[in-house]
């Protein structure tokens, strides 16, 4: 996406013509536009139900100062993304395994430790990233919910963006509104829908008509349904056990629902473009041009 193709956008870069292909790895964002929708606890189901069809996961936990994937997992991260920003480890040193082979890449505390960085850090920091090579199929981006500046970073940069949303009309008024600025400021027009502790199908599928409804009258979007995962109990027990629902509860509804959207999720395509290339998101979380 150029300067051209979207003025208001601070995050294109130049010369993305210039830059050789990377692996292809499918970029996917997690996010919401209210708190408390259940976002990172899909991102952390999701991502074990996809290791479990044989794919190498890492989730990048990026809701900075607020940070909690490692928690739902029962991690205990001695380092995170701030002791690399400060040259204390590298990249691959704080990289955190999870079951079955997931793994977790803790977030840094805040952006403007970034922005305080000297250019020869950043230029330092971006070539430490570049030269990690992960070998991995899914990158999960775990966002902050909202519409501040970092949550719509990191939807742009993603391939594919899931927008969790609740049947509550607070949770819907706030999914539309992300969509609304992601389509308007970043030209963002594909995104996909999970309705999260709904009741049943029925109310899943209502609330993806609610919010369709709406988005065809006045924005220029496609909104593709991914499911509903169910109210369900044994979530609740999960997070407090600190383990995985699909671990903890395994043949539970919501964990059986959790699995379907892994196979729906493994089955997207991974578009060769810049974006959503892993060298290319470092760099922009440096800053570096």
């Amino acid at each position: 996406m150029s300067r051209e193709d979207n003025p208001h956008s601070p995050f294109d870069i130049p010369h993305l013509e210039d830059r050789p292909p990377q692996q292809q790895t499918l970029v996917l964002s997690v996010t919401s536009g209210k708190g408390g929708v259940g976002k990172t606890n899909v991102a952390v189901n999701l991502g074990l139900a996809l290791t479990r069809l044989g794919k190498k996961v890492l989730i990048f936990d990026t809701d900075l100062g607020l940070a909690n994937v490692d928690l739902l997992l029962n991690l205990h991260p001695q380092y995170t993304l701030h002791d690399v920003l400060t040259g204390a480890r590298r990249i691959e040193e704080i990289v955190l395994d999870g079951p079955d082979g997931l793994r977790v890449l803790p977030a840094f505390s805040g952006v403007d430790e970034v922005r305080a960085l000297t250019e020869a850090q950043r230029l330092e920091l971006a070539a430490q990233f570049e030269a990690w090579r992960p070998d991995i199929d899914v990158l999960l981006l775990d966002t902050g919910a909202g519409i501040g500046p970092n949550v719509m970073f990191f939807n742009v940069v993603a391939q594919h963006i899931l927008v969790v949303v609740t049947p509550e009309p607070t949770s819907i008024t706030d999914a539309y509104a992300l969509m609304k600025v992601l389509s308007a400021r970043y030209r963002e027009k594909r995104f996909l829908l999970l309705v999260n502790m709904a009741h049943d199908e029925r109310q899943g599928r209502e609330t993806y008509r609610q919010i369709v409804q709406v988005a065809d009258r006045f924005l220029d979007v496609s909104i593709n349904y991914l499911g509903a995962i169910p109210r369900d109990p044994d979530v609740t027990r999960a997070v407090q056990s600190r383990r995985p629902l699909l671990d903890a509860f395994p043949h539970s509804p919501a964990a059986k629902a959790l699995a379907d959207l892994a196979q729906t999720v493994a089955a997207l395509e991974s578009p060769p473009s810049p974006k959503g290339n892993i060298q290319f998101l470092w760099r922009r979380v440096l800053q570096v041009e």
